[in-house]
């Protein structure tokens, strides 16, 4: 059957876990006015109600103003990883089963006024998955990769080479989660979003000097944060 009459549907099956990297590539973090060498290792985790395939509408919740796009790498897991265990550059692909293109949807106006990642980031349809999965048989943190996002009229908001740019390589995700986090096959690992996303600091002066009334204000005048969105 030709596969374009097919609906192709998220890579990733559910349940399964869906823990994502926060802030992990230096230029966005710029972009939110932050500054990357005192960015740490942080993570999140996202429902896995919200993962979507790649070509379905992404819903945005009425109450929701400030809908938000990452496009992410995505570490597919491919074998148990229990608590403890040791991830270096030379087993990693025993680990990571392949890479995925993921968007790490947001509600920013719910994200900041509650100062949480879980609710605005797991409304059903925030983690669209696909259509690829990327096998991979050895994996290197230095690998370039370029991201794309085409969002409205295919613009592409989006496309950075990673290297350089990202802040903590998967080896280091993996290890940092080791010591705290069961990961199983079939759990997706999110690693973070270069510059590019609707939600931004540019033009603003002394923004963590700004008050959160304001800044959201100024946002939503932002005409690249999309009211409604479809993927």
């Amino acid at each position: 059957m030709p596969v374009e009459n097919l609906d192709l549907l998220s890579p990733v099956t559910t349940p399964c876990r869906v823990v994502a990297q926060a802030t992990n590539y230096a230029s966005h973090v710029r972009d939110v006015g932050r500054d990357p060498a005192k960015t740490p290792l942080t993570f999140f985790r996202k429902a896995s109600g919200s993962v979507t395939g790649p070509s379905d509408d992404i819903v945005k919740p009425s109450h929701v103003q400030l809908l938000d796009y990452e496009l992410e790498i995505g570490l597919l897991i491919g074998r148990a990883l229990p608590v403890g265990t040791e991830v270096t550059e030379a087993n990693l692909a025993d680990f990571v089963y392949g890479l995925l293109v993921t968007n790490d949807v947001s509600a920013r106006d719910v994200q900041l006024t509650k100062a949480q990642f879980y609710e605005s980031k797991s409304y059903p349809t925030f983690t669209p998955i696909g259509p690829a999965l990327v096998l991979v048989d050895a994996m290197s943190s230095s690998a370039s990769v370029t991201c794309g996002c085409s969002c409205g009229q295919r613009e592409v908001r989006q496309n950075m080479v990673v290297e350089g740019d990202m802040l903590y390589t998967p080896v280091q995700a993996l290890q940092t989660l080791a010591k705290f986090q069961k990961l199983d096959a079939g759990d997706v690992v999110l690693t973070g979003t270069p510059v590019g996303t609707a939600l931004t600091a540019r033009g603003i002066e002394n923004p963590n000097q700004m008050d959160l009334k304001t800044f959201l204000a100024g946002q939503a005048k932002n005409p690249t944060t999309s009211s409604t969105v479809t993927s």
